[in-house]
């Protein structure tokens, strides 16, 4: 992994650690619905972009990638439905929001550089 995986990994695993954090104070009731979807969602990310770089196929390791942003994607989804919900505050939220965003875009970045590299090796 180079410096740019390494930062990426690192803002991931503050998500995770944060998520997890946060679904701490969601309803009881919550713990086998949204808490257990929302922390399996957040790892996910991580997990697979992890898995992912542990993998030779460049093609394997784009699913990998694509599997890591829908996590992603699912996570964001979750953190809003949490805020209607109340299930969480503004802050957190917000905080929670701008890292997903920073995640995806540079998780993005990655994804597209991957398929410029299988693209350009198809022969």
């Amino acid at each position: 992994m180079n410096e740019y995986q390494k930062k990426l990994k690192k803002k991931m695993d503050e998500y995770a650690h944060l998520i997890y954090r946060i679904a701490k104070d969601f309803p009881r009731h919550e713990l086998y619905g949204i808490v257990s979807q929302i922390r399996r969602a957040a790892l996910s990310i991580i997990l697979n972009y992890i898995e992912g770089w542990a993998r030779k196929k460049p093609l394997v390791r784009l699913n990998f990638l694509e599997i890591s942003y829908g996590s992603l994607k699912e996570s964001k989804y979750l953190l809003s439905f949490s805020l209607v919900e109340e299930y969480l505050n503004k802050n957190d939220y917000d905080h929670g929001i701008k890292l997903a965003d920073e995640i995806g875009a540079m998780l993005w970045k990655d994804i597209e550089g991957l398929k410029k590299f299988i693209d350009s090796n198809k022969n």
